[in-house]
């Protein structure tokens, strides 16, 4: 009896995986959605339709972009942790996705509960930046500049909440220092602002300000990344400089909805882990000052718990209060 048992159990289990196999051989046999949070251009949006584009062309079925945007890009978010758990309905996110629960209090998703992890994509790097007036040339320099000067240096963000706030705000903490917050309505004012000397500082996409770095108009003093950006190679990076804990990337990863069929998320990831192997796929990425960063389910899985944790502390050291933004 107990081996017939066992017998039987081992082939129930076979064909679940029979089944599980041909299922992710045969997805996807429809359109999938590609929720994406933000609006045209944004670069979530760019991550997102640059990689659902090759994807598609590899499995044989359109991947079309949605654009579903609101309330600092919740709506999105919402919207494909409701979505069935088929692999139909996808998600690109950035750090929102970490950044929300610990900003606002009645949201309709759990963001490691709701949530299959399906691929790590990309990085864009953010660069600090001065007006040429302000006379420090290193971080070093600001540093000890804000130090001395107390409550008389300022720093534009893309408003409250922000990860361009958020950066600051891990420095003021990290380095003891007194600055003033001016929040402008997303962080290309802020960085108008900056050219016209109402702001000291700023912390932006490098992509964004490339230009503006190379013509003058600002001044770089660092990356905040592990190595250095390619665009800026004369740009040391903050732990270069001296502060190895004082780095914030945007990321970006492949979510689906949690309880989607595990051979699907790894089917998907291998198709995403394809699509970014190409030479011409990493061009366009990096064209437009984005970092290929490839990583597995599990990758962006811990990615996500690790920067929660890390704004959490940012964000009690700030004194942001939820609901407050």
């Amino acid at each position: 009896m107990h081996a017939k048992f066992i017998r039987a159990a081992g082939a129930i289990l076979f064909g679940i995986a029979l089944v599980g196999g041909a299922r992710a051989q045969t997805y996807p046999t429809k359109p999938v959605r590609l929720i994406l949070p933000f609006p045209p251009g944004a670069p979530s949006d760019l991550v997102g339709r640059t990689i659902g584009q090759k994807i598609g062309e590899q499995m044989g079925q359109n991947f079309l972009p949605d654009n579903r945007t609101g309330a600092g890009g919740t709506v999105g978010l919402s919207l494909v942790a409701k979505a069935p758990p088929d692999g139909y309905t996808l998600l690109v996110s950035s750090p929102t996705m970490a950044l929300s629960p610990l900003l606002y209090s009645n949201l309709s998703y759990d963001p490691i509960r709701d949530f299959a992890p399906v691929a790590r994509l990309a990085s864009i790097e953010n660069v600090m930046l001065v007006h040429p007036s302000v006379p420090a040339k290193t971080l070093k320099d600001f540093i000890t500049l804000a130090r001395s000067r107390p409550g008389k240096l300022n720093y534009g963000s893309g408003g409250p909440g922000t990860t361009n706030h958020l950066a600051n705000e891990l420095l003021r903490s990290l380095e003891n220092l007194n600055m003033v917050h001016v929040p402008y309505k997303g962080a290309t004012l802020a960085t108008v602002a900056l050219m016209g000397g109402e702001v000291d500082e700023v912390i932006v996409s490098v992509a964004s300000v490339l230009p503006l770095i190379k013509a003058g108009k600002v001044r770089a003093l660092a990356v905040l990344s592990e190595k250095r950006v390619a665009t800026l190679p004369d740009v040391p990076t903050s732990k270069e400089a001296g502060f190895p804990n004082f780095q914030m990337s945007i990321w970006y990863g492949m979510f689906a909805p949690a309880g989607t069929p595990r051979d699907i998320v790894t089917r998907l990831h291998r198709e995403v882990a394809k699509a970014m192997d190409d030479p011409a796929l990493q061009k366009h990425m990096a064209n437009a000052g984005m970092d290929p960063w490839l990583g597995t389910p599990e990758d962006m899985g811990a990615l996500l718990k690790n920067e929660m944790a890390r704004y959490s502390r940012i964000i009690q050291s700030a004194g942001i209060r939820k609901d407050a933004l």
